[in-house]
């Protein structure tokens, strides 16, 4: 059983924010997908399908160990059978790769969901946000639970889509293959 976790911040203030893009794709693997409806579950919102488990923590991002940890362990799922989707401030903005274990990177959400686990070998399906522009006020936690220009705005739904075939890609062929491919497709592939 995978476990796919699409890491955001519940409740509408923070929906439409870069730090939400996490559950912009894990929504787009359900719409897309054969998975019941979402339920409250695990201190998240949870669906399971026949073959993957699907999670969006509930518990605001710097908690979300605290809602992967006893999902993964109901599953019964392995560090290394989980994929958790999120934003990451050191690639371009759109730009989709996949990384296996490694840091946290000052990345809440990672830094919990380690804790919680024990370890940091999970694979990450990291989507590109950007780092804030000279002229942005206010630090780093500011500019993630900021909305996307017009431009990004207009450029989100392909950006989603390529990180759920990302996602997919790790499902289907395994994470070597996987990162052969997204790793080496160029910039917003």
């Amino acid at each position: 059983m995978i476990l796919v976790v699409g890491l955001g911040n519940p409740g509408k203030k923070y929906a439409e924010t870069r730090h939400n893009i996490g559950f912009m794709v894990a929504d787009e693997i359900h719409r897309q997908g054969s998975f019941p409806e979402w339920r409250e579950k695990f201190s998240g919102v949870f669906t399971k399908g026949t073959h993957n488990a699907l999670l969006k923590p509930q518990t605001f991002m710097n908690l979300s160990g605290d809602s992967v940890q006893p999902c993964a362990a109901f599953l019964k799922a392995e560090p290394a059978e989980i994929i958790v989707i999120h934003d990451e401030l050191d690639l371009p903005w759109g730009d989709v790769r996949l990384k296996f274990g490694g840091g946290h990177a000052g990345h809440n959400g990672l830094r919990s969901i380690i804790g919680r686990l024990g370890t940091p070998d999970f694979v990450r399906v990291r989507v590109g946000i950007g780092r804030p522009p000279p002229d942005f006020r206010g630090d780093v936690a500011d500019y993630v639970l900021t909305g996307f220009d017009p431009v990004e705005r207009a450029e989100l739904p392909n950006v989603v889509e390529t990180a759920l075939k990302a996602a997919h890609s790790v499902v289907m062929n395994g994470m070597t293959a996987a990162m052969n491919t997204v790793n080496t497709r160029g910039k917003r592939a």
